[in-house]
């Protein structure tokens, strides 16, 4: 008697009852699939990371500039004052996720107020994007002054807020745009947290 071993797999190549070589295709397809109907905060809520926030770490936004990022949230790009890695204040960016949220941190040469950046960083973006029509105006403890706009739809809530990076001369300083998103129904949740991610930013003695 012969045995049929074409759908057979060998034990090697097994996973949970699973072809482990099926796995890795399977994967990118589901990732993609979440990208393109979700977005990032979709794919962060099923991705693990293994990088989180712990109390007393400060983030490096180049030329001496820092915030404090909300514990237990994952540093998926960007780096610590502690890393000691030289970050540059107009090209590194910073990228934190938690469940459904994402922050993103990126920074910018603009010669202007934060108010002409934020409205040429939407009109880049989406001009049609259903942003407030009014910005509000945003002090963190350090004093710099910056703007905020919100919107709202049914694929989440996203916050942008903008800053030039100094107290003394802000018109030819770098520019930083703090780019939050959530999914639907969980901005609520972190807007403690973002609130005092956006308080503790400080341009830094290098300004």
């Amino acid at each position: 008697m012969s045995t049929d071993i074409r759908g057979w797999v060998p034990v090697e190549h097994r996973w949970l009852g699973l072809d482990r070589r099926q796995l890795k295709p399977a994967i990118f397809v589901l990732v993609v699939a979440l990208l393109l109907i979700y977005g990032w905060p979709a794919l962060n809520a099923v991705v693990p990371w293994d990088n989180p926030i712990k109390a007393g770490d400060v983030l490096d936004l180049g030329d001496g500039a820092t915030a404090v990022p909300p514990v237990g949230w994952q540093l998926e790009d960007g780096a610590l004052v502690s890393d000691n890695t030289g970050v540059s204040a107009t090209r590194d960016t910073v990228r934190l996720a938690m469940g459904g949220a994402t922050i993103n941190m990126i920074g910018a040469s603009f010669d202007g107020s934060a108010s002409q950046f934020l409205d040429q960083v939407i009109l880049s973006e989406d001009p049609n994007a259903n942003i407030s029509a009014s910005p509000t105006t945003f002090t963190t403890a350090s004093g710099l002054v910056g703007v905020v706009r919100t919107a709202s739809g049914s694929e989440g809530d996203e916050l942008l807020a903008a800053f030039k990076m100094s107290n003394t001369d802000p018109a030819t300083a770098p520019a930083l745009l703090v780019d939050v998103n959530t999914v639907p129904g969980e901005f609520q949740q972190y807007s403690g947290e973002i609130q005092d991610l956006l308080r503790s930013i400080t341009a830094g003695a290098n300004e």
